[in-house]
This record gives C-alpha cells, sequence and structure tokens, in this order.
C-alpha cells in the first residue's frame, strides 16, 4: 500500500516535470503497486462538432497528442521508472473519453468454482472475450465502471487505516 507522502511525492515530481501546455490542468496520477498511470486532460472538441464527427476528433487530437509528445514521454518515463521503481503508463481525457497509450497487463492468479468457470465459459461462447482470461478482465472493468463510489470509499478508508498505523508505535524496534 503506498502512503500518502509517496502518493504527494509523485504528483509533485510529474508536476515538476511535465512541460508547461501538455494538459488543460495538473495530470491525474494513479499509482498501484506495478505502475504509475499519468492521465492529462486535453482540450475538449468545439461544441459545435456533429456527434458523428466528434469521436473521430477525439481519437486524432490523442493520436496527435501521442506522436507529437513521445520522445519527452519515454524520457520522462524513464527518469521516474529508476526514480520511483515502477513502470509508467500514459493516458489522455479528451471529450469525456479517456484513452490510454500504454498499459502493463499483470497476471492474476485466481482460483474460480466451477459456476464461475461457467460464467467467463459463457462470455467467451458469446464472443464477448477470446478467452477466460479476457472474460474475467472484462467482468473486473464492468464492476469497476459499477461501483466507482464504493471503490472510492474503500480506498479512502484503506488511506486513513495507512495513517492511523504510521502514526502507532514502531513494532520492529
Amino acid at each position: 500500500m503506498t502512503t500518502d507522502d509517496d502518493t504527494a511525492q509523485i504528483h509533485g515530481w510529474f508536476s515538476g516535470r511535465l512541460p508547461e501546455g501538455w494538459f488543460t490542468g495538473a495530470p491525474e496520477i494513479v499509482r498501484d503497486r506495478e505502475e504509475i498511470a499519468v492521465l492529462g486532460t486535453l482540450p475538449d472538441p468545439p461544441d459545435d462538432v456533429p456527434e458523428a464527427e466528434r469521436a473521430a476528433l477525439v481519437e486524432g487530437l490523442a493520436r496527435r497528442f501521442r506522436e507529437e509528445t513521445r520522445e519527452r514521454r519515454i524520457e520522462i518515463a524513464r527518469e521516474a521508472e529508476r526514480k520511483f521503481r515502477q513502470k509508467v503508463s500514459w493516458g489522455v481525457v479528451c471529450g469525456g473519453e479517456t484513452v490510454m497509450f500504454t498499459t502493463l497487463s499483470v497476471p492474476v492468479m485466481t482460483r474460480l468454482r466451477q459456476t464461475e468457470r461457467q460464467v467467463l465459459d459463457t462470455l467467451v461462447a458469446a464472443g464477448v472475450a477470446r478467452s477466460r482470461s479476457d472474460a474475467l478482465a472484462w467482468c473486473v472493468r464492468l464492476v469497476g465502471k459499477h461501483t466507482d463510489t464504493w471503490l472510492a470509499d474503500l480506498r479512502d478508508a484503506l488511506q486513513h487505516v495507512d495513517r492511523v498505523r504510521s502514526a502507532g508505535p514502531d513494532v520492529n524496534s
């Protein structure tokens, strides 16, 4: 579990290191045990763009940003990876859409009962997913999408537990 100090250090480092003008505001930094994701917001497309054109425009803006910033992003990511000992992934938010450029795909071991495996097999048979692994990832994304508030409350509670632990006596001494 990361501490508030770790998170503040990473936010500060990226805020100081990223070039001005890349994003419309401070980037969102999301960190877990394996990677640090940097998500910056690009200017939204004009309101008068027809809906049929909007998705393509957002895709084009994200792609242009990706290409124009590639070398600097790689340089910054390498520095951050050495400093924080974690991989860095990049993405942008534009027009309400999130586009990730690079992310880790980390294997996770799990044990499932037959009824749970049948759910995954049904998703594969229906063509929703190519494999049980893809089906499980799809399920996790679906749950995450519909339980954002609950998961945010749980993460806040875990951070509170970390703060209380760090304020307590050192039992290793």
